[in-house]
């Protein structure tokens, strides 16, 4: 079978709770809700790190952020790489070694100066965390097509917490038609590729992997009224989570809630909010239909995977907090993640999996051996609904993949995923377990976090010091020890002393991990 082209569609802190397919009734997302009828939709699926850079990274490279050493944004970089190193192995370059045309449109945000042109991708490097609504590019575009400059009125800033007034800008009213947005700017891009790629695939066989890279819906939610407007807010339900009191949580979290103001916009003003940031989700699932028809209209949608997913969640309002930071909480670590592979059944799936899990599914799908040094592992054993643990599959259809495919199976248990956070805006080390029920939060310098997921779905109540708990603290911890020793990741040091591991601590000893009693 040839090699299959790819649609790579990528949002920017994206909550899963914002989509039809994931259960809400009330946001309009009819394009990615067609792709997950057609495809897989991962219900389990996680961030690395909830973290732009060090997140997108971890995709590019399939490596966990410790390892490749990207920890922080570089716009808050606390100390870490502000590029990858040249020894690193990337997607593209193992996809363009095969033939492969590679073309990447928006958010790139790996490296301060390295863009995608760096790497010998299709695409200019748009810097920045946030829509860059002064890039030169877009102003001509903007001219170009005779749309309005970027303007925007009705912003809602927040206050700063150390009195100074002005906090961060939330939202406010774009100025400009929908056709004009950013957005709009992105898609018309990755269709130009996408004209090209096509009649070279279909003049030669060419195989291509194309990404766009949405900002949004990150905040500031800046969207014409049109989507400003598209939500009543008194249909929006508030999270259940801003109940939040930080009672027996990491002091942070309060002043993280302080810093971001959210105590200061009451409900009425959070459901706004929240009403905006789905507007924000519909009008991207709008571009994300425009480039799904063409894919249609070019006659490739037999020959082309499409993946969508996010780098992270957000918290808009979720615990009193905003944006994202040092809490491990679902609404940043869980994201949403479709797949949708030609000759692969339509389903659900449940197994945990992982950003770091797309790259060499990419890369089997591609016909390219995974690198040794890969810290993912191919999900198309889960796309052609084989069972994890053995690999079995119940339908008779072939693969998906390439003959000369790494062979890259599922591993035998996929019931428990483990994350990492460095820091944002200022350095803040935790590690996480998540289990199907339970989810242990290591904070090295201050109290630790468990929950109980299934009495407690909102993550409210920290019973790590509960003695009804004891014996599942004890496991958690002991599993989250010996998976970061597994790893190597540094962080394994220092719970070897301060975690309660018990009799099931492990010392590196001259580099051998050796049990001690």
């Amino acid at each position: 079978m040839a090699p299959r082209n790819v649609l790579f569609l990528m949002t920017d802190q994206h909550r899963v709770d914002t989509l039809g397919c994931y259960g809400n009734p009330l946001v309009d997302t009819p394009a990615l809700d067609a792709l997950a009828a057609e495809g897989t939709r991962f219900d389990r699926f996680y961030t690395p790190t909830a973290i732009c850079t060090p997140a997108r990274a971890s995709l590019a490279t399939g490596l966990h952020p410790f390892r490749h050493g990207m920890l922080n944004n570089p716009e808050r970089n606390g100390g870490s790489k502000d590029e990858l190193s040249d020894e690193s192995p990337m997607l593209w370059r193992q996809l363009m070694d095969r033939g492969y045309q590679v073309g990447h449109a928006g958010k790139w945000h790996i490296g301060r100066e390295r863009g995608p042109e760096f790497y010998g991708l299709d695409g200019e490097h748009l810097p920045g965390a946030l829509n860059p609504v002064h890039h030169p590019s877009y102003e001509k575009w903007l001219e170009d097509n005779g749309f309005p400059p970027f303007a925007v009125h009705e912003p809602v800033f927040g206050t700063a917490a150390n009195g100074t007034g002005r906090g961060h800008l939330i939202a406010g009213r774009l100025q400009q038609p929908v056709e004009a947005t950013i957005e709009a700017f992105l898609t018309d891009r990755t269709l130009a590729l996408l004209d090209r790629y096509a009649a070279d695939w279909k003049a030669d066989g060419t195989p291509f992997m194309l990404s766009c890279h949405w900002y949004g819906p990150h905040l500031p939610y800046l969207i014409p009224d049109q989507y400003y407007d598209l939500y009543d807010p008194d249909d929006v339900p508030l999270p259940a989570s801003m109940a939040e009191t930080f009672a027996g949580k990491p002091d942070v979290q309060r002043q993280y809630s302080a810093y971001w103001s959210s105590d200061d916009f009451d409900a009425a003003a959070w459901r706004k909010l929240i009403a905006v940031y789905w507007g924000y989700v519909t009008m991207i699932d709008h571009q994300v239909g425009r480039l799904t028809d063409a894919l249609r209209e070019h006659g490739l949608w037999d020959d082309t995977a499409v993946f969508f997913t996010a780098d992270h969640g957000e918290f808009t309002g979720a615990h009193r907090l905003n944006d994202k930071g040092p809490a491990m909480y679902e609404d940043i670590y869980r994201i949403p993640a479709i797949a949708r592979v030609p000759g692969a059944p339509a389903r659900v799936d449940d197994d945990f999996a992982n950003l770091i899990d797309l790259n060499p599914t990419i890369l089997e799908l591609a016909g390219v051996p995974v690198p040794e040094l890969c810290d993912g592992e191919s999900l198309l054993p889960l796309l052609n609904g084989e069972n994890p643990e053995t690999g079995e599959n119940p339908g008779n259809g072939e693969s998906p993949g390439n003959a000369e495919s790494s062979g890259t199976s599922a591993r035998s248990n996929r019931d428990e995923i483990v994350a990492e956070f460095h820091g944002h805006h200022f350095p803040y080390s935790q590690r996480m377990l998540r289990d199907r029920r339970h989810k242990l939060v290591h904070n090295p310098e201050s109290v630790h976090e468990l929950y109980d997921l299934e009495t407690d779905p909102h993550e409210l109540h920290n019973v790590y010091e509960a003695p009804a708990y004891a014996g599942v603290r004890r496991d958690l911890t002991v599993r989250l020890y010996r998976e970061l020793l597994r790893r190597g990741d540094p962080a394994y040091t220092w719970m070897s002393y301060m975690a309660d591991i018990g009799g099931d601590r492990a010392a590196d000893v001259d580099g051998v991990a050796e049990e001690v009693a």
